[in-house]
């Protein structure tokens, strides 16, 4: 476990009133990929209440405010010498997350990863079982700390009527939430292949109405070479 300071203020809001606010956060590293918010127990505004229950070391807590109980949904080590005078609460469980008066989303953005969005006249073909489903020569790539980088298309350079509406939603940290697509090829339905950002987070702009390919799952041509599918947790 990795725990390092940060300079930003954070705010945690749940049930119309303010949790917590803190310009000393922590930001620790639980898991490899994306940290999470440890804050000052003095910093917090409501009432933490022990449920009897624990979490290895941890102990859970209920986040009691007028407007509702978040039930276990704070985390205290009073044993640990790095996070005794701290809480963690779990990001999902609250309403809202700002980092200075921004939201974010999630989880907390990792101060180690960068994601650059560059527009490119690089020629891309994507093909599934022989069939071409998009080809453009005006690609956006986006290229993320650790990840494979993703090619974004213009919806016009897509074929549309292989598509099929999805009404999977997710949502990343740093581009926003994102709607899918399944593809139909040779009366075979693939479901959840092509996502798009309709508007995405500021810093991702410029996917904004594009389209991406798992490239894990489909044919993906770089110039004309057949490129090696990457192997992701989404293989």
């Amino acid at each position: 476990m990795r725990v390092e300071r940060s300079a930003k203020r954070v705010r945690a809001y749940f049930g119309g009133e303010l949790v917590a606010d803190t310009t000393e956060p922590r930001l620790v590293w639980e898991v490899p990929h994306y940290p999470a918010y440890y804050l000052p127990l003095s910093s917090v505004r409501v009432e933490l209440e022990p449920t009897g229950e624990t979490k290895g070391d941890g102990v859970v807590h209920d986040v009691v405010t007028r407007g509702g109980t978040a039930e276990g949904a704070a985390l205290t080590y009073p044993d640990s010498p790095e996070l005794r005078d701290l809480v963690r609460f779990e990001f999902a469980a609250m309403d809202e997350w700002l980092e200075e008066d921004e939201p974010i989303y999630v989880h907390p953005r990792d101060p180690y990863k960068r994601v650059d969005v560059l527009s490119s006249s690089r020629h891309v073909r994507v093909a599934l079982d022989g069939v071409t489903l998009a080809a453009s020569g005006q690609p956006r790539i986006l290229f993320e700390t650790s990840l494979p980088p993703r090619y974004y298309l213009p919806l016009s350079d897509v074929r549309f009527d292989l598509l099929r509406p999805s009404g999977t939603r997710t949502r990343c940290p740093y581009k926003g939430t994102a709607s899918y697509w399944s593809v139909l090829v040779n009366g075979v339905l693939h479901e959840d292949l092509v996502w798009i950002y309709r508007e995405p987070l500021p810093e991702s702009q410029k996917i904004a109405g594009t389209a991406c390919f798992f490239s894990e799952k489909v044919d993906l041509f770089l110039d004309g070479v057949l490129q090696e599918r990457p192997n992701t947790p989404w293989s």
